[in-house]
């Protein structure tokens, strides 16, 4: 791994470019500019530009959000999201009819289409986890209480990640309820990074994909998963755990993950 000071040096060589959004593109109340730089340099020279985010909701939810934060509308051709990919098949009934929403009620619009379905924890044919409860955000004993008994059923995580920065504030997401779930011996299914089908929707075999994020766990094990090449943002969710090069080399071991380039953030 290397440390890469200008993505400039090195984006000739592949066609299509998959970049996360939290922790690169934003911190979840800014856009960064030198990633909007890079992105904008990228789109100059006619490069494919995919937005990719573990976002538990519908890409045109984000594509809104994005579009509020003032970025412009000619870099979201490409928004895929883990919500989106979880909803279609959820539309499809895959894991059943009926279903109990698991996190807090702004990520309703996921199952929009069946929302008549929508039922009780006892009643349901599956757990859709999209997140916390809103007056328990913090509180991951509150909701291992709830899924106690019924670890029998199927937990739908539609956020694999751990924690995301909203700014400079840790806030916990659905794979922390997922992780729990599963300590408590339930099956979990996931949707999105770093599982190779969210990838699918995104790109081609055949085109020379380069990875950015700043998730160990999600970015850049995805990539590893897809044996493409990638990006680590150090400045991210990891940032409080390295401090220098030497610690920064542990730091993916512990993750059993590599890297081929790392920058402190997306920059041209």
């Amino acid at each position: 791994m290397r440390e890469l000071n200008h993505l400039e040096d090195i984006f000739e060589k592949y066609d299509t470019f998959v970049i996360d959004l939290w922790g690169v593109m934003h911190n979840g109340v800014t856009l960064n500019p030198k990633a909007l730089e890079a992105v904008d340099q990228l789109k100059k020279n006619l490069k494919k530009i995919v937005f990719l985010s573990n976002a538990p909701r519908p890409s045109s939810n984000v594509i809104n959000f994005l579009l509020k934060m003032k970025m412009e509308k000619k870099f979201l051709e490409n928004v895929m999201t883990s919500g989106e990919a979880a909803m279609l098949a959820i539309n499809q009934k895959k894991f059943g009819n009926t279903f109990y929403h698991l996190g807090p009620a702004r990520d309703a619009s996921i199952f929009e289409k069946v929302k008549n379905n929508k039922t009780d924890l006892q009643n349901c044919d599956f757990i859709l986890c999209t997140g916390l409860f809103d007056d328990y955000e913090n509180d991951l004993d509150y909701h291992k209480k709830i899924l106690l008994k019924h670890v029998s059923k199927k937990l739908i995580c539609t956020n694999p990640d751990l924690i995301v920065h909203r700014g400079s504030i840790e806030e916990l997401c659905a794979g922390s309820i997922a992780k729990v779930f599963e300590d408590l011996g339930g099956q979990v299914i996931y949707f999105g990074k770093p599982y190779k089908e969210i990838y699918n929707m995104c790109f081609d075999s055949n085109e020379k994909v380069l990875a950015i994020g700043d998730n160990l766990r999600t970015d850049i094990k995805g990539a590893n998963n897809l044996k493409i090449d990638c990006i680590f943002i150090t400045d991210g969710v990891h940032r409080k755990e390295f401090n220098n090069f030497y610690e920064l080399n542990k730091l993916l071991g512990k993750y059993s993950v590599k890297a081929n380039f790392f920058q402190k953030e997306l920059k041209w």
